[in-house]
């Protein structure tokens, strides 16, 4: 009997259907035996996106008033110098409880929409007042100021008007105050339809910080 099996075995093994020669392999030793992957080179890595291009610089309006260059956009304004002003504006010596009065008139070559105004205050004998900050009470500021559309619509070339401005109220007004000068050293020229600022003008010499009674 224990022939007669051997024999079978050794039949079995001799046509290959089993693997009698061999010892099973230890699990994991096909991925053992593989070949590492190989390291990217510095040539096959991703390359890096390029850097964004930054925005060109806008140009200049070829129609900035007179002595004045720039792209003309409230962040960027046609920019004055020295004396340059496109609005006189003058306190006539009266205040109720809107505030001073002011007389306005467009001296610029195009009607106007916006206005940012710097409004200073002095004592007697010419002393510059500091204004009380809102945002903060226990500041104070050089001046007062108002800028949008403050105009109550806009105002046409040579155009006058006696105005009250919405930010300098009756209390704003330091007390000391004989005297009140104010500069617009921001406008807006409106567009067609008197909506809207096509582009803008300022003289920031106009507005220091310190301003003797009666300006440069």
């Amino acid at each position: 009997m224990r022939l007669r099996s051997a024999l079978l075995l050794g039949l079995v093994c001799s046509f290959g259907l089993l693997g009698c020669s061999e010892e099973a392999k230890p699990a994991g030793s096909a991925s053992a035996s593989a070949k590492p992957a190989p390291k990217p080179s510095a040539t096959t890595s991703a390359a890096a996106p390029p850097p964004s291009a930054s925005a060109a610089p806008l140009p200049d309006r070829s129609d900035c008033p007179k002595d004045s260059k720039g792209p003309g956009t409230l962040e960027k304004p046609c920019e004055g110098k020295g004396e340059a002003r496109m609005m006189e504006v003058k306190w006539n010596g009266k205040i109720d409880e809107k505030g001073p009065f002011f007389n306005v008139t467009n001296k610029s070559p195009a009607v106007i929409l916006y206005g940012k105004i710097a409004v200073y205050f002095y004592d007697k004998d010419g002393k510059q007042l500091p204004v009380k900050d809102a945002a903060a009470p226990d500041k104070t500021l050089p001046f007062q100021t108002c800028f949008g559309n403050i105009f109550s619509g806009v105002m046409k070339v040579n155009e006058k008007a006696l105005l009250t401005f919405s930010c300098v109220k009756k209390e704003v007004v330091p007390e000391g105050t004989v005297a009140i000068e104010a500069e617009m050293l921001t406008v807006g020229f409106s567009d067609s339809s008197e909506k809207k600022s096509e582009f803008y003008w300022t003289n920031r010499e106009l507005a220091p910080e310190v301003r003797k009674k009666g300006g440069k």
